[in-house]
């Protein structure tokens, strides 16, 4: 009986006694209305009067969403799953507002997801998955305010499109590694012509530049040269005229112009292909003419006078 009595006290004091986790509350009910939502920590209880109705985890918590069939806004299937990171704010409102709160968390993440990406096109639900996301939790957000969670984020995990559309994505994207490698080796023959026009550029400056160079110096060179020889010319005219000024300058002059003639006629007699005769030659040659004339006329005139005397006789 003792022992009887000391198990029904010891009952009593765990019906009075409730500790609560730091990690959750509890919803406490007093003949099945809600009386409070006692928060972590040691509190009292009413026997029998009291009961806890609810214990929710106050954690943030994540939800896997399952994958799901969606459309989008260019008619691609695509197969979208993810996570819903959500955490209880009102123990009241997640108690009595809903049902259950996680699977309701769920179907509504799927059905957002499914109406947002219906909005975008393929390209962009791949490309975009941060305004998605952010979309997503926006509209959960609205309608579990009435539920006492708060969703803190969304993140998209796979984006799968059908096998059609893979394999269309994968001859795309090979026609644009094609694409870009045309562009890249056209691009390159561009680069590799304008250098060498640039080279041959560069070298056809440089030519123009050294011929016009090279005739600078030649013209200069040519310059100099006149200008030595003009003046060399010029002393030596004035040491001609300065010798033909002394007793015998002239008889000098004269001499030396004869032998200069006279070596310059032998030069022309030997390489000249006709003969040439000089002018005092010439009025010579005229004159044995002449004489041989003379003579043929005198012998004439002789035979005539015999052959007129041997008549007579």
């Amino acid at each position: 009986m003792f022992t009887l009595f000391v198990l029904f006290i010891f009952f009593l004091l765990y019906k009075l006694m409730l500790i609560v986790p730091m990690r959750e509350v509890n919803v406490i009910e007093r003949l099945g209305k809600f009386r409070a939502v006692l928060q972590p920590g040691f509190h009292f209880l009413i026997p029998f009067f009291d009961r806890v109705s609810y214990k929710h985890e106050i954690r943030e918590q994540v939800l896997d969403v399952p994958p799901q069939s969606c459309i989008s806004k260019d008619n691609t299937q695509l197969e979208v799953d993810g996570l819903v990171y959500l955490k209880v704010m009102d123990g009241k409102l997640a108690s009595y507002g809903i049902e259950n709160y996680r699977l309701a968390a769920v179907n509504l993440a799927q059905t957002t997801m499914r109406s947002e990406i219906g909005k975008l096109n393929l390209s962009q639900t791949f490309s975009e998955r941060d305004k998605l996301n952010e979309s997503i939790v926006r509209e959960i957000d609205k309608a579990s305010a009435s539920w006492g969670i708060k969703v803190l984020r969304y993140e998209i995990k796979n984006i799968t499109p059908s096998r059609h559309v893979i394999h269309t994505l994968e001859k795309q994207m090979e026609a644009e590694r094609s694409k870009r490698a045309e562009i890249t080796l056209a691009s390159a023959e561009k680069a590799a012509m304008i250098n060498l026009s640039e080279g041959e550029r560069q070298e056809a400056i440089n030519v123009s530049e050294g011929q016009k160079q090279k005739r600078i110096n030649e013209a200069k060179g040519t310059a100099q040269e006149i200008s030595i020889v003009a003046k060399a010319k010029a002393e030596g005219m004035q040491m001609l005229s300065t010798a033909l000024t002394v007793n015998g300058g002239h008889d000098a002059m004269n001499m030396q112009l004869k032998e200069q003639f006279i070596s310059q006629v032998g030069k022309i007699l030997e390489t000249a292909d006709v003969s040439v005769v000089p002018a005092e030659m010439a009025k010579l040659e005229g004159f044995f003419e002449g004489m041989e004339q003379v003579t043929h006329a005198v012998s004439s005139s002789s035979a005539k006078s015999n052959t007129v005397k041997g008549a007579r006789s």
